[in-house]
């Protein structure tokens, strides 16, 4: 019998099918919030949606996994 997989919970549950719908890798888009002098939950999510295209859904699970990563 096998075993049954381990799925992502939380943010990172959205990961595949962020790196499927956007063709870059989940570190492409935390590395631009990082980088970003935005600071503010809010203020992210709208500027990955606005300038790159992002769902809500999709920009807001990287915002809070890059935010829980301190």
């Amino acid at each position: 019998m096998t075993e049954p997989t381990t799925r992502a919970k939380g943010p990172a549950s959205y990961f595949p099918s962020i790196e499927k719908k956007y063709g870059h890798p989940v570190t492409h888009w935390l590395d631009l919030i990082r980088a970003s002098p935005l600071t503010r939950h809010s203020e992210l999510v709208a500027w990955l949606k606005t300038e790159h295209g992002l769902g809500h859904g999709h920009a807001n699970a990287l915002v809070v996994h890059c935010a829980r990563q301190g």
